[in-house]
């Protein structure tokens, strides 16, 4: 079995990575809206936003930034999956 067929966890069986590794395109479109939203309840200063707002901004920034990433990789990852996929069925025509 290869190294990269086996799952690595840490003690208590836990994966590792980042909480949004496992989002996908649509988990990651919640994240954009949801800071979206956080920024919008910063802008209006409605109940529980910061005395500071750049402290709000910042924080809604963040999700946003990691949901706009995630969404990336993901779409990306599913073209090169496509690429690699029609590149195989090409060379198979072929022979």
């Amino acid at each position: 079995m290869a190294d990269k067929d086996v799952e690595q966890t840490d003690e208590r069986g836990h994966l590792f990575g980042p909480w949004w590794a496992d989002l996908g395109t649509w988990g990651a479109v919640a994240l954009i809206a949801f800071g979206g939203l956080a920024a919008a309840w910063v802008h209006f200063r409605l109940p529980g936003t910061p005395e500071e707002p750049a402290a709000g901004y910042h924080g809604a920034a963040k999700v946003i930034a990691i949901g706009l990433v995630t969404v990336g990789c993901t779409l990306l990852g599913r073209r090169r999956i496509r690429a690699a996929t029609i590149k195989e069925t090409n060379e198979r025509e072929r022979a």
